[in-house]
């Protein structure tokens, strides 16, 4: 492999990319793997850069310096080019998950969102995607007054009437948007400078040097999957081969094939990855494996199993992976990406905690004989990042032995939210109380620090994340009790919990008063099941249909979820009817059931 020169500190993107076509040429910056195996469509740096600078041109005719564009693409190489051809033009990206034709309907309203947040006027995209919105009966008013350009046709000679336009490090880049939900998603707002500065931060603490290689499958919409699996290889100067993720979730091992075949040194990934290739690689399917390049293997966007690392590691030693390849992290979109990994060739620490003193907030090892939960540490601070851990009630900082909310301070970290001051303010602003410092954000994520090594043990947000995927709870709460006019509305919680060392979905939700006496809880649990699955693409872990009043709210009618899930966990809920992937959730429910029964007995003699 060609060796490159490491990346000079450039204040753009642009600046980058055009250093990387003039004095790499010809290396190999995006290889896309059709079915995570097929080499299919590559660009070099030149070709990358000619293509952006075509784009770009186009965009420079409509003088759209400053607009905001959508990117609606397949994962692939294409979508690269687009984002290039953004920054190139001045133009504010905005990276968006592409829909399909079974899930339009599922995918516009957070576009319409998005597309009404950002106020967005123009759409890369490709042909087949464009036809597909031309093609839905879904009605999107908002999209025909917006420019669509299909950047497949794009004229490469448009790229010699390329104008620079002279962007600093300060200009927006592009905005990356939560996940969204019915309420609407927010806007990261990342400039040139954060991609640099904390591109040149992961180059340091993960170990990127220019004789390595990359493979990715993670979504070009997730910030995972951008800026560290397609930004970090432009900026260290390795080839970047690309899968989509529906190729690795088909054949998990087409992504071990990759590493093996290319040589990769880094490649990320959330927990539940790992565990999908222990299941479903069979031995047989791992002959010929070499994974001993392999120097890093991110683990972040959802919580880490200790088990899994351990079965993974076991699994693929014979194969040449090691324990110290693997490589936790945490971080967020609004730090640009990651607040702390693991540093590479060091061995991952696994602190075994007292389960029972974690759910009070205070952080004590575990004794011989008590409840123990073995808690990964998400590897040391990044470079020069900042935390300190907070009381996020009273803003205080937290004594060493006690769990708070993760605050960070870095230049890196963004400049808020896109025309959101007031919840900026709140979130990126946040001061300790008592002491100078700051400002900070507010991750929302509860942890604590131990001997330098961050851990994560829950979130004050009620947000679920599952399979490295944001879900938010109120959203499964309306599938739910729509369901049914036996399920009393707004009286449900979703929520999650940690049950063996995986984050998974538990739903409880109030029977009306009027239907308890009647209900059919075989039939409900099976359909809510169901549309969870459907709706959601999720698998549910336990269902508790309740009496009412067990779902408790605050003064100002939010569902107090947190409560819900401690009454769930202890056992004190009274239930109606129940469903449970794992029994010893059943046997520790109150069987409110044997009341009912109770009941309607008493009821029939008092008639008789």
């Amino acid at each position: 492999m060609v060796q490159s020169p490491p990346a000079p500190q450039f204040a753009t993107l642009v600046d980058l990319l055009r250093h990387r076509a003039q004095h790499q040429p010809d290396q190999l910056a995006y290889q896309f793997l059709e079915d995570g195996k097929k080499e299919a469509a590559a660009y070099t740096h030149q070709a990358l850069d000619q293509q952006a600078r075509a784009i770009a041109a186009l965009l420079q005719q409509s003088e759209a310096k400053g607009e905001r564009a959508l990117l609606l693409y397949p994962q692939g190489v294409e979508v690269m080019a687009a984002f290039c051809g953004c920054l190139y033009a001045g133009v504010i990206a905005i990276p968006v998950p592409p829909p399909d034709a079974g899930r339009m309907k599922r995918a516009l309203p957070r576009l319409r969102e998005i597309v009404k947040d950002a106020a967005a006027s123009y759409v890369l995209s490709t042909q087949r995607i464009i036809e597909l919105f031309q093609e839905s009966d879904v009605e999107f008013p908002e999209f025909d007054t917006m420019t669509w350009i299909d950047t497949e046709q794009v004229d490469l000679s448009l790229a010699d009437q390329w104008q620079d336009p002279q962007v600093d490090k300060d200009v927006l880049a592009y905005l990356q948007y939560t996940s969204g939900s019915t309420s609407v998603p927010k806007g990261v707002m990342l400039s040139h400078y954060n991609l640099m500065h904390h591109s040149a931060y992961l180059q340091r603490a993960c170990g990127y040097t220019p004789d390595g290689a990359t493979v990715t499958w993670m979504p070009y919409f997730h910030d995972y999957g951008l800026v560290e699996g397609l930004i970090q290889p432009l900026y260290t100067g390795v080839p970047c081969y690309i899968m989509s993720p529906l190729a690795f979730v088909k054949r998990p091992q087409r992504w071990l094939e990759a590493i093996s075949k290319y040589g990769a040194t880094h490649s990320q990934a959330p927990n539940f990855a790992y565990d999908q290739c222990v299941r479903r690689v069979k031995p047989a399917k791992r002959e010929g494996l070499d994974l001993s390049r392999w120097k890093a293997a991110g683990n972040a966007a959802e919580p880490i199993n200790p088990r899994v690392m351990r079965e993974f590691a076991e699994a693929y030693a014979p194969h040449g992976f090691q324990w110290t390849t693997f490589a936790p992290a945490y971080g967020l979109a609004e730090a640009t990406l990651l607040v702390s990994s693991k540093p590479v060739g060091t061995e991952p620490v696994i602190l075994p905690v007292n389960a029972d003193a974690l759910e009070q907030g205070k952080v004590a090892l575990a004794a011989a004989g008590e409840a123990c939960r073995d808690t990964v540490s998400c590897g040391q601070l990044v470079c020069e990042t900042e935390v300190v851990i907070a009381n996020p009630d009273t803003y205080v900082r937290c004594q060493p032995d006690e769990v708070g909310e993760i605050w960070v301070a870095d230049p890196g970290v963004a400049a808020g939210y896109w025309k959101r001051p007031e919840v900026s303010r709140e979130t990126f602003g946040a001061r300790l109380a008592g002491e100078s410092g700051g400002p900070y954000l507010r991750t929302g994520d509860l942890g604590f620090l131990r001997k330098g090594e961050l851990y994560i043990t829950g979130r004050i947000k009620d947000l679920i994340i599952i399979r490295g995927t944001n879900h938010y709870p109120q959203d499964i709460e309306w599938t739910v009790q729509h369901l049914s006019d036996v399920l009393r509305p707004d009286y449900g919680a979703a929520f999650s919990i940690i049950d063996d060392g995986e984050e998974k979905l538990v739903v409880v939700q109030e029977v009306e008063r009027q239907h308890q006496l009647t209900l059919n809880g075989e039939e409900i649990l099976a359909d809510i099941r169901q549309a969870i699955s459907e709706v959601h693409e999720l698998q549910v872990s336990a269902i508790a249909l309740v009496k009412s009043g067990n779902v408790l709210k605050t003064s100002s009618g939010k569902i107090q979820r947190r409560a819900c899930r401690s009454s769930f966990l202890a056992g004190t809920l009274e239930v109606i009817a129940d469903w449970s992937e794992n029994p010893r959730f059943s046997s520790k429910m109150r069987d409110f059931s044997n009341d009912i029964e109770s009941l309607a007995r008493q009821v029939q003699t008092s008639h008789s």
